[in-house]
């Protein structure tokens, strides 16, 4: 089958902000970028730690949906050596298990594993647990009184305490784990004390797994060893469980308090969460193209040459998808830097696409949704404590608010 290929897209090297958001939007250095195309070539920081000449940047709905959906001429799983090919370089063994750098058929094995701890129904089972949590951190933040930090108070604990609550996590451990799991991103502390809390919290993991082996219970580990037993090894649990852990809590927690000030900004989206469900269902997605917290998924490798938006992409070179651009497009949806629940556009890629979709998507929408309309329906006249230019983000590998001083 043959393609079109354009002129070769241009060469570019972004400005050292451009992947750093302003507040909810991405930074106006990344506008200028996509003004190159959809679909471009970059060099710099990128291009160093991958060791290649430049890297491909997507940022284009119909683009980066078409590579994530790819799976025939695109892998996740990295290079990690000069191996002659990717089935002869085995997989770094922290990495084993974790979903996000496997492919068919192995992808399919373990997801299979997982997808019954994530049905309506277990979810539904989990609602009153994860309530009872929003509504207990909410108390603690009416207990602070205003001015008190949304963020530090009740989207982060929420955050955590919600993924504890659906992986199993004993409720004596949880204090201790979420800081573990926290510290563990925190990319302002050195390398290695992040090494020294991840550790830590491999060590957790392990008597955990170990004790599930043994005697397993209802919870996700012990429910997975006996369904499936010597099928997965212990290395495969921990892959699993530390990917949805450190990838949930901080995109929980990153959702609820850009949510919130997104909802601030926009006072009538606020009321419509409050209107019933079917509403605030629509509001949380719209909420997640709108903010987008995971710019950017695990570059993507092209394994075979693929054409891709009139562009030659060849095997071996690498294309980074910006989630928060493509959400941003107007391809996708008109007027797509405006958040407005109410419009009809096609499915937004905030939870990714392809293989690699997130298999938590359903849990966060509930929780998403129980939080917001929690937090309004305790604070109808929530708003900001202090100028919105005052909110900083923070420095982890998920966009999230540091703090969010708010009164009521």
């Amino acid at each position: 089958m043959e393609h079109d290929i354009d002129e070769v897209a241009p060469l570019v090297q972004p400005t050292a902000n451009y992947m750093l958001r302003t507040h909810c939007d991405p930074h106006e250095d990344m506008f200028e970028l996509r003004a190159h195309g959809p679909l471009v070539r970059i060099v710099g920081s990128a291009s160093t730690q991958l060791r290649t000449d430049y890297v491909w940047q997507a940022m284009g709905y119909d683009v980066v949906r078409q590579v994530l959906g790819d799976h025939e001429h695109f892998t996740t799983r990295p290079r990690w050596s000069s191996a002659e090919s990717l089935e002869d370089e085995p997989i770094p063994p922290d990495l084993i298990g974790q979903l996000s750098v496997y492919d068919q058929p192995e992808h399919t094995r373990l997801r299979g594993m997982l997808t019954p701890e994530f049905t309506t129904r277990r979810i539904r089972r989990l609602e009153p647990a994860m309530q009872e949590l929003i509504e207990d951190r909410i108390d603690v933040l009416e207990a602070e009184g205003p001015p008190a930090d949304v963020q530090g108070l009740f989207a982060d604990p929420v955050g955590g305490m919600a993924l504890c609550e659906l992986l199993g996590i004993p409720r004596d451990d949880r204090g201790e784990f979420i800081r573990r799991v926290r510290q563990n991103v925190a990319l302002s502390r050195g390398f290695k004390a992040r090494a020294h809390d991840s550790a830590a919290f491999n060590r957790y993991l392990d008597g955990l797994i170990a004790r599930q082996r043994q005697d397993p219970d209802e919870e996700f580990i012990g429910s997975i060893v006996r369904e499936h037993g010597d099928d997965v090894t212990d290395a495969e649990l921990r892959g699993v469980f530390t990917a949805l852990i450190l990838g949930g809590v901080e995109t929980v927690a990153g959702m609820i308090g850009f949510g919130v000030l997104a909802l601030l900004d926009h006072p009538e989206q606020k009321d419509l969460m409050l209107a019933g469900k079917e509403e605030a269902d629509r509001v949380v997605a719209e909420l997640m193209r709108y903010l987008s917290p995971v710019q950017q998924p695990n570059p993507r490798l092209a394994i075979k040459d693929v054409v891709i938006g009139g562009q030659l992409i060849k095997a071996g070179e690498y294309v980074m998808c910006s989630i928060l651009m493509a959400n941003r497009d107007e391809a996708l949806t008109p007027n797509a830097n405006v958040l407005d629940a109410n419009r009809t556009s096609g499915s937004h890629v905030g939870f990714g696409h392809g293989i690699h979709y997130c298999i938590g998507a359903a849990v966060a929408r509930s929780l998403l949704r129980m939080a917001y309309q929690s937090l309004w329906g305790r604070f109808p006249d929530l708003r900001l404590a202090v100028p919105r230019e005052e909110i900083k983000l923070r420095n982890a590998f998920i966009d999230c608010p540091d703090q969010l001083p708010v009164a009521w």
